[in-house]
């Protein structure tokens, strides 16, 4: 059973790890010549603004009295720069963002394991091509470009860790730092010659991050009156820095300045997905090199934006976030960073049409650098007679694009030579994207050979296992698995020699050679699926494939609930009429009524916004106690049927925790009171909170095993540390789901006598520790296929009833305030993480139960649920998708990886789930158990 559970976790994990050297893999590749422009460049410094969090309308738009939140930098683009749009990419985090701004290219997801700090892969910027750079702001995104650079020329000046507290009085503290700081560095170099000289160089940039933005936006919203005073004190430094620096220079004319954002922010206070609030971010240029505004009467852009924010009469010139890195590199001739991808945007630039020609010639040529690069290297591991090379760009093609451009150039014709340069830059980024995606074809039929193979062989093992439609075994199998074994092996062995001699990756071995097992096992136990084909062809198959119809189609509304949560709603209603429909409503009334109410009350769930988006602590205050009432109720029912397994040990344990659950509520409420006034958070609720989490595992094993006061002490557990992260009315649903629950388990029984599988029995003297040897009391039937489905609808239901968290900024970080205000990504990942596991316990805790009560083994149920939730994710493989919008691009990567992370937890949780039922901690003193 163990060695069966490690293959299964095995073979997913690779499922689940293959998306990634499919999808996201590193665009990054090394060996490149750096490209730069020989002429002399327009600016001699560069000044970066980068607001964190800021969106565009709220920069853009005049407030409710007609003016601007930033009229400094509104006047700038009025009389003295040029404006636009800046498009970000999913996902819009602070780290990708600054990337994409100044290393030009846009991040792969293995930073997500570094928390979006540190670098997985070493790259190329800006800053690392200058002669010197100086940065000021947060010690999460200044230290990755330093520790990214060759040399010891960027310098960084970082304010504490601590700082950033999302329960400070005033964000805008870490702003006025920076200001503060760079102020006293300028002071400083009047009196240090060696950096005055520094200064005065060339290629010297200045990078200002402004974090108090964000931090505001996410502990009081983008709306709130502290975010836009933000907004406010922000103008006011840049206006204070730039002065500052002009007269350092002596107003030389030579300074360029850059302002802009990494990412927006949504209503709710959170970013990481592709809403609109979220990827629009502002960009103002001015200074040496940049163009003055330009008088227009009609924009060429496709929305009203700029009518909205009365900026209409002003050429609005927008970019993708990446195009700032070579716009930066162009105004300072530094060399254009080697994996940048981005487009120059030559309509930024105030300088010769020669210049312009140039720079984009130079901005041609890198990218074609790295086409270059790209194909050498997956022709010198593919077989030749195999290389397909990519035909719209051919050798000759570079060549003659090329000698055109130069020939346009010498003669003067600047706009047919910015044509071809765009138009080769094009054709070099799609031929980066065939090389970059060479493999995806061959590696995904791999893929999903291991998948349909895996899927078959548990469904064979199923009916030989599990059913009694096989009764006895094949004797002539001998021969034919020898055969099955020779041809198996040579198959492998080919494809371990095809690999080696094209130099693949380790990984490419693994998802190749994976079916081959699988697919042998398949082709040793093919004997069963004649068997079972005369099965069907002696019986009735009218019941059999209607009932099998409607899994088919309930497997579908589960897919189909990944895009729509109103599905989740249509399926719970479904629910309500199935003891109707089963008739079940006339053995059972009062069982089946409240069944009904609990699948009608749960299905409103999913009709309601996203969590996050409107915090109500007075929900989850109810909650708590709606919970208390809950659990007094129980322990008075217990108390009062004089049940002899309810002692006074567990009398006294649970009144503890009905204690904690009350505490708990005062904790959210007193939290969430003391940072509307701006207080912070007293340092008993963290404490609190801290403790709470870490016995919500530990105590329940204090209690008796029996099944309903083991089953309230987890309810009470739970439900208690899920509170502590609740922001709104998802504080509710773990409460109506153990209700509906525990209704479950009393429905399930009802079942089992109306088809009279089992006599009536009474639930609470079952002992989780006495009921784990069942797996001879009986085989399964079609009704366990039911029971399954059930489970994992009631999986995806806890994963997207109070939200959909396939999108990053569904995440609120106001949920952690409990437990911390300071940021930390890994930590407040994680007790995110466990906010969504929480009701995943609770379902897999029930279903425990009703496995039990059901009489059949665990491994027999959950063989179904494995199958289920395996043809989901093949659904999802082939959804995915690398086209259209980003947006699009990630929710379809993002539904594969959450149905393969279930699966796989689903395992994990089935183990966590028996724990927690069966085992107990003896701490007052031991005592044996009879079962009666």
């Amino acid at each position: 059973m163990l060695l069966s559970f490690i293959a299964g976790l095995f073979v997913h994990f690779v499922f689940f790890t293959s998306i990634f050297d499919i999808y996201f893999t590193s665009p990054l590749i090394h060996g490149m010549t750096p490209q730069r422009t020989l002429l002399q460049p327009p600016a001699n410094r560069l000044v970066l603004f980068v607001a964190d969090g800021l969106r565009a309308d709220t920069f853009f738009e005049l407030d409710e009295n007609g003016t601007s939140r930033a009229p400094y930098l509104r006047d700038i683009i009025h009389t003295r720069g040029s404006w636009g749009i800046s498009h970000t990419r999913v996902p819009t985090e602070s780290r990708p963002g600054h990337v994409a701004l100044i290393a030009g290219f846009y991040e792969d997801v293995s930073a997500v394991a570094k928390g979006w700090k540190e670098n997985p892969v070493q790259f190329d910027s800006v800053f690392n091509e200058s002669a010197y750079t100086w940065s000021w702001g947060s010690p999460d995104i200044l230290p990755m470009f330093a520790k990214g650079a060759s040399g010891e020329h960027v310098y960084t000046h970082c304010y504490l860790a601590e700082t950033e507290d999302f329960a400070a009085k005033d964000a805008t503290k870490l702003d006025t730092w920076v200001f503060k700081n760079v102020k006293e560095f300028f002071i400083s170099a009047r009196e240090n010659q060696t950096l005055f000289n520094k200064l005065n160089g060339e290629k010297v940039v200045f990078f200002l991050h402004l974090l108090g933005l964000d931090t505001n936006g996410h502990a009081h919203r983008p709306g709130s009156r502290e975010y836009k005073e933000n907004v406010r004190k922000v103008d006011e430094g840049v206006k204070e820095i730039v002065e500052l620096i002009e007269a350092f220079y002596g107003n030389d004319d030579k300074t360029a300045f850059i302002f802009t954002s990494d990412h927006g922010m949504t209503d709710w206070g959170s970013h990481g997905a592709g809403h609109p609030s979220e990827t629009l971010t502002p960009l103002v240029a001015w200074g040496a090199g940049v163009h003055y505004p330009r008088r227009i009467t009609l924009q060429h852009v496709g929305d009203t934006f700029s009518k909205q924010w009365k900026l209409d009469g002003l050429d609005r010139l927008d970019v993708n976030q990446a195009d700032v890195a070579p716009l930066m590199a162009s105004l300072i001739g530094v060399p254009y960073p080697l994996n940048s991808v981005g487009i120059l945007p030559v309509e930024y630039l105030n300088s010769s049409d020669l210049f312009k020609a140039e720079s984009m010639l130079t901005n041609a040529l890198q990218i074609l650098e790295q086409f270059k690069v790209k194909m050498t290297q997956k022709k010198e591991t593919t077989l030749s007679i195999l290389f397909s090379p990519f035909a719209l760009l051919s050798e000759s093609e570079q060549l003659d694009i090329l000698r055109k451009t130069k020939s346009y150039i010498q003669g003067g014709n600047y706009k047919e030579a910015l044509i071809l340069c765009r138009s080769l830059i094009d054709l070099a980024l799609e031929g980066l994207s065939y090389y970059h995606t060479y493999d995806r074809f061959f590696l995904g039929i791999s893929v999903v050979m291991g998948f349909t193979g895996w899927i078959l062989y548990i469904i064979l093992i199923i009916i030989k296992t599990q059913t009694d439609i096989i009764q006895t075994s094949s004797n002539s199998r001998k021969e034919s698995s020898h055969l099955s074994r020779y041809g198996f092996t040579a198959l492998g062995s080919f494809i371990t020699f095809f690999l080696m001699i094209q130099s693949c990756p380790w990984t490419y071995y693994v998802y190749c050679l994976l079916p081959i097992p699988v697919w042998h096992a398949i082709s040793i136990e093919v004997w069963i699926l004649n068997k079972f084909v005369d099965y069907m062809l002696s019986i009735s198959l009218a019941r059999t494939m209607g009932f099998l119809l409607v899994i088919i189609l309930a497997v579908e509304l589960m897919v189909l609930s990944f895009f729509y949560r109103a599905v989740l709603t249509v399926g719970l209603i479904a629910f309500a009429c199935w003891p109707i429909g089963t008739k079940m409503y006339t053995q059972s009334k009062i069982t089946t009524l409240v069944w009904v109410v609990f699948c009608l009350l749960l299905a409103v769930f999913p009709l309601m916004p996203v969590v996050g988006r409107e915090p109500n602590i007075t929900l989850v205050i109810c909650a708590g106690f709606a919970s208390l009432c809950i659990s007094l109720t129980s322990i008075w029912y217990l108390r009062k049927s004089k049940d002899r397994k309810f002692g006074d040990q567990n009398l006294a344990l649970n009144i503890c925790q009905v204690l904690s659950l009350a505490v708990s509520t005062y904790v959210v409420s007193s939290t969430h009171a003391s940072l509307a006034i701006k207080q912070g958070v007293p340092l008993i609720n963290h404490i609190v909170s801290w403790a709470t989490l870490a016995s919500a595992l530990a105590v329940p094993l204090l209690s008796t095993t029996f099944l309903f006061q083991r089953l309230l002490c987890i309810f009470i557990s739970f439900v208690s540390t899920y509170l502590l992260l609740s922001t709104g009315y998802e504080a509710l649903f773990p409460v109506i789901l153990s209700c509906l629950m525990f209704v479950w388990i009393f429905m399930e029984q009802e079942t089992l006598v109306k088809n009279g599988l089992s006599g009536r029995r009474k639930l609470n003297s079952i002992d989780f520790s006495c009921s784990t040897d069942i797996s001879q009391v009986r085989q399964l039937n079609l009704d366990d296929i039911r029971r399954s489905f059930f489970l994992v609808f009631f999986i995806i239901t806890a994963f997207f009833g109070t939200g959909n968290i396939a999108s990053i900024n569904s995440f609120d970080p106001a949920s952690v305030y409990c437990f911390l205000t300071i940021f930390n990504p890994f930590v407040m990942g994680g007790l995110m993480m466990w906010k969504v596991l929480i009701p995943f316990i609770l379902v897999m805790c029930a279903f425990e139960t009703v496995q039990i009560s059901a009489q059949i083994s665990s491994k027999s149920l959950f063989l179904i649920v494995l199958v289920i939730s395996d043809i989901m994710s093949l659904h999802f493989f082939f959804l995915v998708q690398d086209y259209g919008s980003w947006l699009d691009i990630g929710t379809s990567i993002s539904h594969y990886v959450i149905v393969m992370c279930m699966t796989i937890f689903m395992m994990l949780l089935s183990g966590l789930a028996h724990f927690l039922t069966t085992k107990k901690i003896e701490v007052w003193r031991k005592k044996k158990h009879h079962s009666t």
